[in-house]
């Protein structure tokens, strides 16, 4: 459920940053269709690409934050998925490895000490 609530906040991230550069480009237009010489237009073609190297750093930085805020719900423990006494086996079987299961000539139960 935490991986699905950080990926929605990476389609927000991502949509902001979009919404960045895209306010970058329409002031870059701005800045070129009022510049008076040739300077003023490269002012605002560097300004609107320092402005959209700005919104993916945001961007990446919001990534990272939504994946460290995941971490720390998380602390570590990772569940792993169809492994336990509860699983793999039949309805109404008892789960393997928790029976007595011995060797009927001497009576050995050969798993005795084997995951001790």
């Amino acid at each position: 459920m935490q991986a699905a609530k950080e990926k929605v906040k990476d389609v927000g991230s991502a949509a902001k940053e979009k919404l960045r550069i895209g306010t970058a480009e329409a002031e870059e237009k701005a800045g070129k269709a009022t510049a008076t010489n040739k300077q003023e237009k490269e002012m605002a073609k560097e300004t609107a690409k320092a402005k959209k190297a700005e919104a993916k750093a945001n961007l990446h930085q919001e990534k990272a934050d939504h994946q460290a805020e995941s971490a720390v719900h998380h602390d570590g423990v990772h569940h792993v998925p169809l492994t336990g006494p509860h699983h793999n086996h039949t309805v109404g079987e008892a789960p393997l490895g928790t029976g007595a299961t011995t060797y009927p000539s001497s009576g050995v139960n050969p798993n005795a000490g084997k995951y001790l």
